[in-house]
């Protein structure tokens, strides 16, 4: 198993339930074939620049370990979702 690290920004208009819902729904794919190591959701903050008309977003930081096609699900599922604003899957190092 590799080292992945994935940063995520969420919708910052949608209600804390369903902020929580796609924090627990990107947890569950990652633990379908990983295993998370540090998982930290950095609340809502300004955004450096407007992403599709938003200047705020919640930002979720998650550090794991899983194989390459768990990776694939991940980005595929975040690609189609609407609550995802924008996101970066990176092979971590440390």
């Amino acid at each position: 198993m590799r080292k992945y690290e994935v940063m995520y920004i969420i919708r910052p208009d949608i209600e804390q339930e369903a902020v929580q819902a796609a924090v627990e729904k990107f947890q569950g794919i990652i633990s379908n074939g990983g295993e998370i190591t540090k998982h930290d959701v950095q609340g809502k903050r300004r955004l450096a620049y407007e992403i599709k008309k938003h200047r705020d977003g919640v930002f979720v930081l998650v550090n794991f370990s899983a194989e390459p096609a768990v990776v694939t699900e991940l980005e595929r599922i975040m690609k189609i979702s609407d609550e995802v604003i924008r996101y970066l899957i990176t092979n971590d190092v440390a």
